[in-house]
């Protein structure tokens, strides 16, 4: 439970796919749940964690990795507001999705750059993506990309965000700078580029991907650039849920959950 004034940052384990819970002793939002499979692991950790309403639930943009799980999270648990890009996609899971929300009667917001999503101490600042998604038929480039700023620490979750969005992140004029990078798209090297790096100039990078997955995430050219800025990597196909505290002045690990 976190403490007074404390934000609980935790990068669960779902395999190949993302889902980011942050709480506070009074809030909590979901960025992702993952694919259909992750569902019971996703539940399991709110349950555990005894939070039975999400103030704001993220689907930063509609590939199953990310928002198959968040289909059974709609229909389980209380949710003030779904936060999505605003473009479709033609899959099952994305019309289950859909589905969940209207039958679950939840607002929905489509935000833009510059917008504050907001639950206590909770405060995210949308970065990405622009009106109107800017990503041609790349769904990865529509991703929500979100900073958390608390105190004097920072946070950066770029969803599946590639190159492109990358580019009009750094000419967007807006802060990237942040502590923890939540690396884009599994550690793919479509996404972090050497001048995205440098400008977000984290010191702890985390990389939410599945053991042995397929796709060969995350690729060595990522790791190795991550590895030449001197920056410390977590990986949860080797670490589990990767957690971490922070209370506005430091960012530190819990004992345990």
């Amino acid at each position: 439970m976190p403490g007074e004034g404390e934000i609980i940052v935790s990068f669960l384990d779902v395999g190949q796919g993302d889902s980011i819970l942050l709480r506070s002793d009074s809030h909590t939002i979901l960025i992702d749940g993952g694919d259909h499979r992750a569902r019971n692991v996703v539940m399991s950790y709110l349950r555990d964690a005894g939070i039975r309403r999400l103030d704001y639930v993220v689907a930063t943009h509609p590939h199953s990795d990310h928002i198959g799980g968040l289909v059974t999270v709609l229909g389980r648990v209380e949710v003030g507001r779904v936060i999505m890009p605003e473009v479709t996609h033609t899959t099952e899971t994305f019309l289950n999705f859909l589905s969940a929300i209207e039958n679950n009667d939840i607002p929905v917001t489509f935000p833009s750059p510059g917008d504050s999503v907001r639950a206590g101490i909770i405060d995210l600042t949308v970065i990405a993506p622009p009106p109107g998604g800017g990503h041609g038929s790349n769904l990865n480039n529509a991703s929500i990309v979100l900073r958390l700023s608390h105190g004097r620490t920072s946070f950066l979750f770029t969803g599946d965000a590639e190159r492109e969005s990358e580019i009009q992140m750094l000419t967007g004029g807006m802060t990237l700078r942040s502590d923890v990078l939540k690396v884009g798209h599994h550690g793919s090297q479509t996404s972090t580029t050497e001048a995205f790096l440098s400008a977000v100039n984290p010191s702890i990078a985390v990389i939410q991907v599945g053991e042995n997955n397929q796709f060969g995430h995350p690729h060595r050219e990522v790791t190795d650039r991550l590895a030449a800025h001197g920056i410390t990597i977590y990986r949860t196909d080797h670490d589990g849920t990767v957690t971490m505290i922070t209370n506005g002045r430091e960012i530190f690990f819990p004992d345990s959950e």
